[in-house]
């Protein structure tokens, strides 16, 4: 009898790794789980890391597959936690779960489940990989609202052609449908949602023991002082809540907006127009890319782009600049198109590689040049 083909799979301790288990036994694969713990400080009860580990233990005995556990906290630190301190200190809004696929989960973990003897590794995220002509393309989930090849665009293609994603091709409902027929003891087990550092506890509150508070003027694009801000990095452009601005004298009663951000003066700059020039462009500039193929299409080509995950695609011309990095030129108008976030591009389900948003020209910077020729 020939011996099973190894999968070394990255359970979480929620149902969609728990599903993902399921089917690659069903397959006939050797399973073994690997559950990661990337964070360890958990003073005020906020972290389920714990909680996580004693469901993936039940799921494990449940399906009579083994376990191995895994602290990656120092690597999570220094290649993840550390590059978002320092981009909040730059006034930019980092995406951490990119990082963490590429540099834990699809690094250090991919490089521990090697070690491990996997032939394959898996994860349950919502995704799919297809091989064509010997290479690994990045393919959207069947499941459009749940799709995470947005997070997963760093992750080089030669990893990719050695991962396995056992639930990419079914729909969410699907995968709960599964866990309950199959009594898996993580079937009505609540999606996780925020950041992972820092789960459910408040923002700011977590981000106090890390980056000193600088309050300082919230000022209208007027320049008129209408409050003061805690500190520029709990704010990100476009956002309406957490502003504490209710009832300003003299203005209408109408939500306020982070239309900018004066690093200089230390001062947050509102506006009462969703709809503001500061907030919208139809040209950005990004870091360099990465390609899922290794390089890009040509230097100059149309795809869509994702400016954030939960946006719909927007049709673009993408050039090559010869810093390396991308001019991103969209057909419509986009709204807080955000510096730190990533533009992802696809081409159709495909998704090609994408970027971190560097600046942005707003209709406002337009009309500024206009207004000086």
């Amino acid at each position: 009898m020939s011996r099973a083909v190894r999968v070394v799979l990255a359970l979480s301790g929620g149902v969609d790794s728990a599903v993902a288990a399921v089917l690659l036994r069903d397959q006939g694969y050797d399973v073994h789980a690997l559950f990661m713990r990337n964070w360890d400080e958990d003073e005020d009860g906020y972290c389920t890391a714990a909680a996580d580990l004693q469901d993936a233990r039940r799921v494990c005995d449940e399906i009579d597959i083994p376990l191995h556990t895994v602290n990656f906290s120092a690597d999570y630190r220094e290649r993840v936690f550390a590059h978002f301190l320092a981009e909040l200190r730059a006034g930019r809004t980092p995406n951490p779960d990119v990082a963490c696929n590429r540099e834990i989960k699809f690094g250090a973990c991919f490089e521990h489940a090697r070690r491990l003897g996997a032939t394959w590794f898996a994860t349950g995220h919502y995704a799919r990989v297809a091989v064509v002509d010997g290479r690994a393309r990045l393919l959207r989930a069947a499941d459009r609202g749940k799709d995470q090849s947005y997070f997963l665009h760093t992750v080089p293609g030669e990893l990719l052609a050695h991962t396995i994603f056992p639930i990419g091709h079914l729909p969410k409902p699907e995968v709960r449908r599964l866990a309950h027929e199959r009594a898996l003891p993580v079937h009505d087990k609540r999606d996780s949602t925020g950041i992972c550092f820092i789960g459910e506890r408040p923002f700011a509150e977590f981000l106090a023991h890390y980056l000193p508070a600088r309050p300082g003027r919230i000022e209208t694009t007027a320049g008129r002082v209408v409050g003061e801000h805690r500190g520029l990095m709990y704010y990100t452009l476009g956002q309406r809540q957490g502003l504490a601005l209710g009832g300003v004298r003299g203005a209408p009663e109408a939500p306020w907006y982070v239309a900018a951000k004066d690093l200089d003066r230390n001062v947050l700059i509102v506006t009462q127009r969703s709809d503001d020039p500061r907030l919208l462009c139809r040209e950005f500039d990004t870091e360099a890319a990465d390609w899922l193929a290794g390089t890009p299409p040509a230097p100059t080509f149309r795809c869509t782009v994702k400016a954030r995950h939960r946006q719909a695609d927007q049709d673009c011309t993408v050039s090559l600049r010869p810093d390396g990095g991308l001019r991103v030129t969209t057909e419509l108008e986009q709204r807080a198109v955000t510096p730190g976030q990533s533009a992802v591009f696809y081409d159709g389900d495909v998704c090609l590689g994408g970027a971190v948003i560097a600046t942005t020209t707003t209709a406002e910077t337009d009309a500024t040049a206009a207004r000086k020729l």
